[in-house]
């Protein structure tokens, strides 16, 4: 498993109708195939994110599902599924049906939660930052042997699991992918769990989180090497590099809230956001980019010409 060049697909309310939305998506999914992409990604959300909380927004692992069936090579994931809204047994199974489903190409994105909103609109416990990290630690404890072929028994203080059966299953190692920035929590879960770390910090302190990272697969007794990193961006893309500009700014100030800062955002035309994705992360010794296109990406033709700029610089 290896994703060095991943798009998030994060929005939805660019349909005319919802009859119409879903053809759409499909033809994202495919024409990020097409562009050498590794993985689509959906968020695990039930509110939108960016824009209002009523903007449609599609539930990931039947999204996810139906693009199975339409793609060929591409990987399939969330960044990332929220682990407070899913019983673990249960998630380990829809991603490994999943993985059934489109032959192997599903990974599980997981992270702690942290939309509060979603929780109390759809009767979710949301608890404290303390209690989900720990509800995540034990659900790893469950996800993890079931996704390898195991059937763990568990007694927590959160989940349970006794002899947890998981089959059929096309593959034995299907990949863990883990979200954030924390040092302490994130980090050691990841040093732990995963196969890949999204990073979520601005990329100026990315040195800093790396060098943090490398102490606490060390502290795990695990080589650092085996786990992939990747960075999250939102890309603006356009042959017009001043349009791309104008939408990048337009999005900034529209949803600053979901943006970790304008530092994450990357517009321009291809050779510029190229240029821009190598000197602020790739160059620090990040393995890839996920890149949420949400402007723009809709658009014909606009991942093409992400994927033609940014695949020559994680696959050398």
């Amino acid at each position: 498993m290896s994703i060095r060049l991943g798009y998030q697909m994060p929005y939805f309310g660019y349909a005319a109708s919802p009859r119409e939305l879903f053809p759409q998506v499909i033809a994202q999914a495919q024409e990020a195939e097409a562009a050498g992409f590794d993985a689509v990604l959906l968020m695990d959300h039930f509110y939108q994110v960016y824009g209002q909380p009523e903007d449609w927004m599609l539930e990931a692992y039947t999204a996810l599902a139906g693009l199975a069936t339409v793609t060929e090579r591409i990987q399939l994931a969330t960044l990332m599924t929220c682990n407070t809204y899913r019983n673990p047994a249960l998630l380990a199974k829809i991603v490994t049906t999943l993985d059934v489903i489109s032959g192997g190409r599903a990974a599980l994105g997981i992270g702690a939660g942290w939309f509060e909103q979603e929780h109390i609109g759809y009767g979710f416990e949301y608890g404290s930052f303390t209690e989900r990290f720990q509800r995540l630690d034990e659900a790893l404890q469950i996800i993890s042997p079931m996704l390898r072929g195991q059937r763990p028994t568990f007694q927590g203080k959160w989940y349970r699991a006794e002899n947890a059966i998981n089959e059929p299953q096309v593959r034995a190692d299907l990949p863990i992918l883990l979200g954030g920035g924390g040092e302490k929590r994130t980090f050691g879960l990841a040093a732990r769990y995963a196969d890949h770390l999204n990073i979520l910090c601005h990329t100026t302190d990315l040195p800093h989180k790396l060098t943090t990272l490398r102490q606490r697969c060390e502290e795990a007794g695990r080589d650092p090497q085996t786990l992939e990193t990747s960075v999250r961006a939102v890309v603006v893309v356009d042959e017009d590099g001043d349009r791309a500009r104008r939408l990048a700014r337009e999005f900034v100030q529209r949803d600053l809230v979901v943006v970790i800062s304008p530092d994450s955002v990357f517009a321009g035309a291809p050779d510029d956001v190229a240029e821009q994705v190598q000197r602020r992360i790739l160059d620090h010794g990040v393995d890839g980019i996920i890149v949420n296109m949400v402007a723009n990406g809709h658009e014909p033709g606009i991942l093409e010409l992400a994927g033609k700029a940014l695949r020559p610089l994680v696959h050398r």
